[in-house]
């Protein structure tokens, strides 16, 4: 019951923070003005290309996943891949990060996976998805520097909270005392059960991280971690074609904002809720868009990306069950 109660206060206050920022970001606009937008001004072909390239990303992203747990001895049906991806992706927009868990959990059910080793494979990966990003982020910063430090003067509060949080008193001391508390009680922790199980964990979590070592198509898995991002960013691009006062700004452009939208998608709300509107709503600004543009441009794309990652989400865990009824049938039948 107590973890119920945690469970749900952590949901309301990631999701509270969420509209918090939602709220600060939109409070001044004229909902009926972006009514009119997006009735009257919106090519919403170019909205449906993107959605299908999104589509196609979560494709490759299932292939990678693949590709990363046939190290472990086992070939997980592609089908049941791509509906875990899509319910971890709905697990996101309900808690942050809740995602990565959930679709092992979901793959480790039906697959008969080690749960921890999938961890590890996802740690991985999402390690592989930072590191794309800062490729990305040094592509901006090398052809639009101007720009990226003109963010940085006019928004001080982005750089300013991640010092304060760097060099925060109470992080520095927190972490001092956690290492003296573990210093005391290292005799006594290192025969606990708990020690033990904890060493288990870890050795099938090891075995999941290193699957990208045994992997042996690694040329497949470089493709893909490629393929994806550069997916996200057309995705993210062709929107720009939806509407008339973004339909001008050149790749480049395109690529300050999507990654500077990447960045506020880290932030601990469901589905970038309010962090990834203001990111891009301010990355517009930088090319000249009316920050009043802005918000509906951020709000169309948010708003279409969200939609469908609910409705693939939903789909999976309706399918998951039936998908995978005949096997286990057989499972029975087998055993009786």
């Amino acid at each position: 019951m107590k973890q119920v109660i945690l469970k749900t206060l952590k949901f309301a206050s990631f999701f509270l923070l969420g509209i918090l920022i939602f709220w600060i970001v939109y409070k001044d606009q004229d909902f009926s003005r972006i009514k009119s937008v997006l009735t009257n001004d919106v090519n919403y072909f170019w909205i449906v290309i993107s959605l299908l390239l999104g589509l196609l990303s979560h494709v490759s992203r299932t292939i990678r996943w693949n590709l990363m747990i046939e190290p472990l001895g086992r070939k997980p049906k592609t089908l049941n891949t791509f509906l875990a991806v899509m319910v971890g992706y709905l697990m996101n927009l309900a808690l942050p990060r809740m995602g990565e868990i959930s679709r092992c959990g979901v793959l480790a059910r039906y697959e008969k996976i080690p749960f921890t080793k999938l961890v590890g494979t996802v740690v991985l990966e999402r390690l592989v998805d930072v590191l794309m990003l800062l490729l990305l982020t040094l592509i901006v910063v090398i052809t639009q520097f101007g720009q990226v430090i003109e963010f940085l003067n006019n928004n001080p509060e982005v750089s300013g909270k991640l010092q304060r949080i760097i060099y925060s008193p109470v992080l520095i001391g927190g972490v001092l005392l956690f290492l003296v508390a573990l210093w005391i009680s290292r005799h006594r922790i290192r025969q606990s059960s708990l020690m033990k199980k904890a060493k288990e964990f870890i050795a099938q979590f090891v075995e999941g991280f290193r699957s990208i070592g045994k992997m042996k198509r690694k040329g497949a898995f470089i493709f893909h971690s490629v393929l994806i991002w550069m997916l996200y960013y057309v995705m993210f691009y062709l929107v720009f074609f939806s509407f008339g006062f973004t339909s001008h700004l050149g790749p480049l452009a395109g690529l300050t904002i999507f990654v500077l939208g990447s960045f506020g998608m880290v932030a601990p709300v469901q589905g970038g809720i309010g962090a990834w509107h203001f990111m891009v709503i301010e990355g517009l600004a930088l090319y000249g868009i009316d920050k009043v543009d802005g918000k509906v441009f951020a709000l169309l794309a948010h708003g279409s990306t969200t939609i469908m990652l609910i409705v693939l989400g939903l789909i999976g865990l309706l399918a998951l069950p039936f998908v995978n009824e005949r096997d286990e049938v057989e499972l029975v039948e087998n055993i009786e």
